[in-house]
């Protein structure tokens, strides 16, 4: 697997409170020119990404981060508000509240409005991996493919760890055939990379490989 084949699978990604104009412009350039599938930014830059990229790159945005615990009528909305202004692709948090009390019906329900609101627009649900056992990673794997959604994430990059190896193997074994899985958070080289793909990532959340690939400082999500 060569690094083009790698590109074209990452949401080159910055969701750093902090983050300015000309960083996320920035991120927009390289973007483009190493070929990433996405940029991945906060949803206040997301018209003015759209206008700064036009149909050069896909703009992706994360609704109810990093915690998830936002209403679901928030969520819809805010997801609405990402789509008018130019959002190709949703990055959702689940409310993980839900999770611990077991009622996984809420969260069906919710990704069931958000997809109904995205249409064709590819939504990607976050579990938040690092706060849950596996039987819950499980669970959220059976109520993502339940629910429509078009992949499952691993991370925010925003809690107490990123995307494991393992819990990419566990997606892999139990989410429905037409649901794909990204890898986010904590993906420090192209040998990461490569493994994650080769346990069946389809997208990688990440900042770090394009930093790499320009011999950057790499710290970060």
């Amino acid at each position: 697997m060569d690094r083009k084949e790698i590109f074209a699978k990452v949401d080159h990604t910055l969701l750093s409170q902090t983050a300015t104009w000309e960083e996320v412009k920035q991120l927009c350039d390289d973007a483009i020119n190493y070929g990433v599938a996405s940029v991945c930014i906060p949803p206040s830059y997301v018209k003015q990404v759209k206008e700064y990229v036009k149909d050069k790159m896909a703009v992706c945005t994360v609704i109810g981060f990093p915690n998830g615990y936002q209403t679901t009528a928030t969520k819809v909305f805010e997801v609405r508000d990402a789509i008018a202004n130019g959002a190709d692709e949703i990055d959702m948090v689940i409310n993980l509240g839900d999770v611990k009390n077991r009622q996984c019906y809420k969260i069906i329900d919710e990704i069931k409005q958000v997809k109904e609101v995205c249409g064709s627009r590819i939504l990607k649900v976050i579990i938040e991996t690092c706060l849950l056992t596996e039987d819950e990673k499980i669970r959220m794997c059976q109520v993502v493919t339940e629910a429509g959604a078009d992949y499952i994430k691993t991370s925010t990059g925003f809690s107490t760890a990123g995307a494991t190896f393992d819990d990419v193997t566990l997606f892999a074994k139990n989410i429905g055939q037409d649901v794909k899985i990204k890898a986010a958070g904590g993906i420090t080289s192209f040998d990461d990379a490569k493994q994650f793909i080769k346990l069946g990532a389809q997208r990688l959340g990440t900042s770090r490989i394009v930093k790499l690939a320009k011999n950057q400082e790499t710290s970060g999500y």
